[in-house]
């Protein structure tokens, strides 16, 4: 009445349509506390029937699309005004190219996409509309399309709708279709509110997605979030917790440790990890150990953290390869990396000589060749890898080359001789022994296999 009588400004008005709005949520609210009440005290009460599942109505009106896909509240308040409309399933359909096996060529097919407006508004950031689609009835939890409007809200990501979301009761553990949680969808940097929100809900941290059993915290390790992993530690995730191919968040994080640019910030997930009790020798997919996948990668800082932590250098994967094999698959794709580092240290941390067909992976980065064939007693045949070297880098590095080819086969000197003796002997010890020994500097850094630039 009063607004009939008497004048308000707009921002009068404004402050008396929220204020009904908080307070038809707060009725909504009292409803599902006495129903809640009821259940609790009440056990043996009889059951009411369950309401016959509802047949789900489509609409198709673009204009309708286009009303919620640009956030416009004032349309959307004249559209939605009921349950019945706010749980409308949204959609579309489209044409695309589809190989048809028995017509030999790709044809037009037409292909549904299906959501919920809930959906599009949490997924777009647009909180007013998305309070307005709840306080009319929407479903919170409703799968439509494969997710739930939480799923969305969080992958965007939009902390505010998330928040309205769960301030509604959305289930911070709800899986879509796929059988992944919202908190599996918290893959880029920003989205650490959304996952401290989920968190502070009731998200399960350690829940796995329902067939590859992916946790939270193996997500955040692959896509190299720190925050979000020291997150999810202090919330009681299991750093030891595997996949169904048995990867933990540390192979993960290091089989995804790739580019040159990324390595700073994998270094510190793969720390962290370490020192939450990661185990260092737990073999993944294919048996591949996080060591396996640093030195498959190039990564020697990587391959030295977990060296210094106890990774096992003499391992091997289903394929029978050992790091340093991997290691040499490497050289050619990482030669700007400098891979002799990550040889380097796989050999002070006892790796010895590899099988001389492993020798052509690395015959075109001499720095790497050499400290392969410093590990023989005596050079294996240049036939194995000489063949691989194009003639433009012989010419570049033909001392080195030609030095390498004039020793295949034939004994080295007494000094190379009892290098090798010592670092056999030393094994695992090398990176700690040699330093330590009681030898003039110039021996001990003999020892540790420098480069020369000829092999004699």
């Amino acid at each position: 009445m009063a607004q009939e009588t008497f004048t308000f400004s707009p921002s009068a008005l404004r402050s008396l349509r929220l204020q009904r709005e908080l307070l038809e949520q707060e009725d909504r609210q009292r409803a599902l506390a006495r129903e809640s009440a009821t259940r609790r005290f009440l056990p043996t009460a009889p059951r009411p029937p369950p309401a016959p599942r509802r047949r789900p109505q489509y609409c198709r009106d673009p204009a309708v699309h286009n009303a919620l896909y640009a956030g416009d509240l004032l349309r959307i308040k004249s559209i939605f005004r009921d349950e019945t409309t706010t749980n409308l399933v949204m959609e579309t359909v489209s044409e695309e190219l589809v190989w048809s096996p028995e017509q030999g060529l790709w044809v037009l097919s037409p292909r549904r996409q299906q959501t919920s407006a809930l959906r599009i508004a949490t997924g777009r950031g647009f909180s007013d509309c998305a309070r307005h689609l709840l306080l009319r009835g929407a479903e919170v939890d409703a799968v439509v399309g494969g997710r739930a409007p939480l799923h969305d809200s969080v992958a965007a990501p939009h902390p505010d709708c998330t928040r309205l979301l769960l301030a509604f009761g959305a289930d911070p553990n709800v899986l879509s279709a796929e059988g992944w949680a919202p908190l599996h969808l918290c893959t880029a940097p920003d989205s650490l509110p959304c996952a401290e929100l989920l968190l502070a809900h009731g998200a399960r941290v350690n829940l796995g997605t329902r067939e590859r059993q992916v946790t939270a915290l193996h997500v955040a390790a692959r896509q190299g979030l720190v925050a979000h992993l020291e997150l999810y530690l202090r919330h009681g995730a299991d750093p030891s917790h595997r996949n169904h191919q048995g990867e933990t968040p540390l192979n993960a994080a290091c089989a995804a440790a790739e580019r040159p640019e990324d390595s700073g910030r994998y270094y510190r997930v793969v720390e962290r990890l370490l020192s939450a009790g990661a185990d260092p020798r737990a073999a993944g997919r294919k048996d591949h150990t996080p060591l396996h996948n640093v030195c498959g990668n190039g990564q020697a800082e990587l391959a030295g953290l977990l060296l210094s932590h106890g990774a096992d250098v003499t391992v091997t994967n289903c394929a029978g390869y050992t790091p340093m094999d991997c290691a040499l698959h490497a050289v050619e794709e990482y030669r700007h990396r400098r891979p002799e580092e990550t040889i380097a240290l796989l050999l002070r941390h006892g790796a010895g000589p590899v099988h001389p067909k492993m020798l052509k992976f690395c015959c075109r980065h001499p720095p790497a060749l050499e400290l392969v064939l410093n590990t023989y007693d005596r050079v294996p045949p240049a036939h194995t890898w000489v063949e691989a070297v194009s003639p433009e880098l012989w010419e570049e590095h033909r001392d080195f080359y030609s030095s390498a080819v004039a020793m295949a086969g034939q004994p080295r000197r007494l000094q190379h001789l009892a290098r090798c003796a010592i670092r056999c002997h030393l094994g695992t010890r090398c990176h700690v022994a040699v330093p330590k020994l009681a030898l003039p500097p110039a021996l001990r850094h003999y020892l540790q296999l420098p480069l020369q630039g000829v092999i004699s």
